[in-house]
């Protein structure tokens, strides 16, 4: 599997007003690591999920800054994200509680939940990367009882998403 890569300054050549090259430089956002295209489907279904169900981005739509992809399960969905945002970022959003460092897949990773009526039902889970960070996120069906935590569900699926991830 191919990593994203941070892209670095461009160079190129542009003429001023006497016709003559003068060298000019632009620096090109990260390219971010694709989930969708990365994972495949066995490690999908390892995970808990039906590869058939894959969707891209929120309700199919790209988000800017971000690489989406989320799967169904028969108890939950799993879902994992890769930005350019940092870890520290994840801990200054309002809304996001109960951090705590956990290693997942032989990697150190940090868990929080977010507050409100989900906050039983989902858990997410953060891994630095060079090109930022990349998330799991465990939402278990509300309409289920007597099934694992969210986080419990976060570790399992982990367990095989996580050496997928780009480091």
């Amino acid at each position: 599997m191919v990593a994203g890569a941070v892209v670095g300054a461009v160079v190129g050549c542009d003429d001023d007003s006497s016709g003559k090259p003068v060298a000019t430089s632009s620096a090109a956002a990260p390219v971010l690591w694709d989930p969708c295209s990365e994972i495949s489907d066995e490690v999908i279904r390892a995970a808990g999920a039906d590869p058939a169900t894959e969707e891209s981005g929120i309700g199919g739509v790209h988000q800017s800054g971000w690489e989406m992809c989320t799967w169904m399960g028969d108890t939950y969905s799993v879902a994992v994200f890769s930005t350019g945002r940092t870890v520290a970022e994840f801990e200054q959003k309002p809304g996001q509680v109960d951090f705590q460092d956990v290693t997942i897949g032989g990697r150190a990773g940090r868990q929080f939940r977010v507050e409100g009526a989900s906050k039983d039902l989902r858990c997410d889970v953060l891994f630095a990367a060079r090109q930022g960070v990349v998330q799991i996120s465990i939402l278990n069906r509300a309409s289920l009882t007597g099934i694992d935590g969210p986080c419990l569900s976060a570790e399992r699926a982990g367990e095989v998403l996580v050496p997928t991830f780009p480091i």
